[in-house]
């Protein structure tokens, strides 16, 4: 009897501190809502939250929408009590809808560690999305056949190798002496075919027109998120022009052709060396190896910026973007929020999570937690976080993303042919880019 009387006091007073305990605010388990985007990787989002609590103790709940049903999935998430904390948008457009909800993030660890700030998502001084996979394209060259070049004995430009080549008039010089030089180099051109046939053409009408878009929007301090994208200037077509002609005249086929070129005619062209450029991003790298007869050694593969005569470019990095931007909700509260930011920066600081984050999702991460062991390692990838490292050189964001609509690219990639065939003036295709550009913006 006595120790059933001890025993239930025991369990009296246990009871009674549990409820001390609770009346004064006792800690509660923390926990982070992800909304994931992508339905396939939704699995490998449960291995990092399961791991996740397990070191940690806090519970992070994965909540994958369905294909194409991310924004329509947030918004009705948005108004319940398990609102995501951790959620995602896809560039300035998507801050512009959901900026009431994005946090500043200008404090945590995870944007402190972003190799290159000026891809984050800002407005003032506050920083409300931060890229956590980039992709980057640039003009892609056989380091093999530019030594070759270089080694000429005739040949007519003062520099001894790429390295040297950071501007417009300098890619010129080397690429018009190239094709003067293109029988003892072994090559049908410098530049692989510029693909303009229809549906083919993205490589110019929306990857190349990235360039003088970013350049006007920058220059001229627009928001990104507000209306003033609606109109541009196209104030820098004449730098495209610059580039476009010299992908066009130092080329393996005529420019009259380009009409039937593909983008696999043009990455077959650089695998078999019948040039030495190719204008791509780092996706590419397998349709080069994957070409027969593939002769370009993944150690030879390199990465120059498009350059096309802007002001400055000297210090013109990669195309460097993405449409995946990590937002932390600004209405959960404030541990809520540390807790998600602590989350997100574990997954790319640990060793479990860079794990993953390689060799799972397949990212190329951008940021200074990760060695270049930890890193993708196919050469394109390689070289877009070598060009993301360099001190002085700032990334050209992908800006290609404010673009109004399908048709527009569509109608420029028509007028670009045209005019590579010579049936259009170039001062017709400026004026049909800005005038499109506000019509479809305004649809």
């Amino acid at each position: 009897m006595k120790k059933f009387i001890k025993v239930a006091a025991a369990v009296a007073m246990a009871a009674s501190s549990a409820f001390m305990l609770a009346s004064c605010g006792g800690k509660k388990q923390l926990t982070v809502r992800y909304l994931n985007f992508k339905p396939e990787v939704a699995g490998v989002y449960q291995e990092l939250a399961d791991e996740y609590e397990k070191e940690t103790g806090v519970k992070v709940i994965v909540e994958t929408a369905a294909n194409n049903a991310y924004e329509s999935t947030l918004m009705s998430k948005m108004s319940t009590k398990e609102a995501p904390t951790l959620f995602q948008i896809n560039g300035p457009r998507g801050y512009a809808n959901w900026k009431s909800y994005c946090a500043d993030l200008s404090n945590t660890e995870i944007y402190k560690h972003l190799s290159d700030k000026s891809l984050a998502i800002t407005s003032g001084k506050g920083v409300y999305g931060v890229p956590y996979v980039v992709e980057g394209y640039g003009i892609i060259y056989n380091k093999a056949l530019t030594d070759k070049y270089f080694a000429l004995s005739s040949k007519a430009v003062p520099y001894s190798s790429m390295e040297e080549v950071n501007n417009f008039a300098k890619l010129k010089a080397v690429a018009d002496d190239m094709q003067k030089n293109a029988k003892v180099l072994g090559i049908d051109g410098v530049f692989a075919s510029t693909s303009l046939k229809a549906g083919e053409d993205w490589r110019w009408q929306t990857h190349l027109a990235n360039l003088p878009v970013y350049y006007e929007f920058k220059n001229n301090n627009i928001d990104l998120a507000s209306d003033a994208t609606k109109k541009i200037k196209f104030q820098y077509g004449k730098e495209f022009q610059n580039i476009l002609d010299l992908y066009l005249n130092d080329s393996t086929v005529d420019r009259k052709a380009v009409g039937t070129k593909t983008v696999t005619d043009s990455m077959s062209e650089f695998a078999l060396e019948k040039c030495v450029m190719v204008q791509n991003g780092n996706w590419a790298w397998g349709q080069v190896a994957g070409v027969s007869g593939n002769k370009v050694l993944p150690e030879n593969v390199k990465y120059l910026p498009i350059y096309t005569g802007v002001e400055g470019e000297e210090s013109q990095g990669l195309c460097i973007g993405t449409e995946n931007f990590y937002c932390i909700n600004a209405k959960a509260s404030a541990e809520e929020q540390k807790a998600t930011a602590d989350f997100i920066y574990w997954l790319y600081s640990s060793d479990f999570g860079k794990n993953y984050v390689t060799n799972k999702l397949g990212f190329i991460a951008p940021f200074d937690t990760f060695s270049d062991s930890e890193r993708p390692t196919d050469p394109l990838a390689v070289e877009i976080s070598k060009w993301m490292s360099k001190p002085g050189i700032t990334s050209v964001a992908w800006n290609f993303t404010l673009f109004p609509s399908q048709t527009f690219k569509d109608n420029f990639g028509a007028s670009l042919l045209r005019y590579a065939q010579g049936s259009k003036s170039w001062d017709d295709v400026a004026a049909d880019v800005v005038s499109t550009w506000e019509k479809e913006s305004n649809m």
